[in-house]
């Protein structure tokens, strides 16, 4: 398993804290935004092929910014796929 660390941008969460074990995401932490919608997503995600969460995320955007606290989730997951 290895631990994972994003900054987001353009969210009202400023970080992302995740893990990756054998493809599969676990233990996903978001530093603040609302915590209702960062906790569903993150109970939704767990257990889940990382390429399957990257898919189903990917896009959303939040209030006309372009991007979303699930987005970025899809963006942090495919930046630590690349580092694999």
């Amino acid at each position: 398993m290895k631990s994972y660390s994003y900054k987001t941008h353009g969210t009202c969460s400023r970080e992302i804290l995740f893990d990756i074990d054998g493809g599969v995401v676990r233990n996903v932490r978001f530093v603040m935004g609302c915590m209702g919608n960062t906790q569903g997503v993150s109970r939704l995600v767990e257990g889940m092929d990382v390429d399957e969460a990257i898919e189903k995320l990917s896009g959303i955007d939040c209030g006309g910014r372009g991007t979303s606290c699930p987005d970025q989730l899809a963006k942090a997951l495919a930046a630590a796929k690349e580092a694999e």
